[in-house]
């Protein structure tokens, strides 16, 4: 099963997928830190108030979430191409909620970057929280999985020894289109790419991430809480742009896929902002 979140009518809804159809669950409204998870889980889609995926507008599947954690350098190839040490600590760095954008909205490339890169990245939304999670019990936190494109301007990331201008640029983050749950995906050895005008620039799986998904949610929840909604972007394999030879950056008129199999995947034109 595969969650959607959207709005209608000035209203928010989270809807079970049905092929082009979204079915929502009655009194689930958002995926967030007051969501009673419990009652997502075993709420009855109401069929009767189906809508088409096109008379909605799609949102990010978790669009309000209290933390977004992103983590840099979890591939081997992606930290060769950096010419950087094989970290023995996540390297890690936030995201706001006004960074996303949903899967179906074009990345916008504003006019004060000429380094715009992509970053093909899974996304783990925790649906229980808590604090100082052991790696033994830290998938019993997550909610689902979706899919991300940590849509970075690399001139101003490199500004400075902190990446955060780079990295949280407002309505820059396409994350989605559905929100798939664990036990409806194996990730471990699932293929996680981006596509650039037909093109294959990063081609990778997840079975290569260097810290994986119960590790991060171990470290991130020793020096902080973690809620519902709260998303982990786990890092982007080998082939940004930046590292590239001629480099390779987002301009309009582009078209982006990013992808990760069995979650999901994002294809977004490039406009300017």
């Amino acid at each position: 099963m595969a969650l959607a979140s959207y709005r209608q009518d000035n209203q928010t809804f989270v809807g079970v997928v049905d092929g082009d159809y979204f079915a929502p669950l009655p009194g689930v409204s958002r995926i967030d830190s007051d969501t009673n998870v419990e009652e997502l889980l075993t709420a009855e889609p109401d069929d009767s108030r189906r809508v088409k995926r096109t008379e909605v507008e799609l949102l990010p599947p978790s669009w309000a979430p209290q933390k977004v954690f992103c983590v840099g350098l979890n591939y081997n190839e992606h930290i060769a191409e950096t010419g950087r040490d094989l970290p023995t600590y996540p390297v890690l760095f936030p995201k706001y909620a006004s960074s996303l954008i949903a899967a179906d909205r074009p990345i916008p490339v504003p006019a004060e970057s000429a380094q715009v890169d992509y970053e093909a990245e899974l996304a783990v939304i925790i649906g229980r929280g808590g604090r100082r999670i052991s790696q033994e019990e830290a998938l019993e936190h997550v909610l689902g999985y979706t899919v991300a494109n940590d849509v970075t301007m690399r001139d101003y990331q490199y500004k400075t020894h902190q990446w955060l201008q780079g990295k949280a640029w407002d309505a820059a983050t396409p994350l989605g289109p559905h929100l798939v749950l664990p036990h409806e995906v194996d990730l471990d050895h699932a293929a996680i790419r981006t596509t650039i005008d037909g093109e294959i620039v990063q081609d990778s799986d997840l079975s290569k991430l260097i810290f994986d998904i119960p590790k991060l949610i171990s470290v991130i929840s020793e020096f902080t809480s973690l809620a519902p909604g709260d998303i982990i972007l786990t890092g982007t394999p080998g082939g940004v742009g930046f590292r590239r030879d001629p480099q390779l950056f987002l301009t309009p008129g582009m078209h982006v896929t990013v992808e990760v199999a069995g979650v999901g995947r994002i294809e977004s034109p490039v406009i300017a902002e």
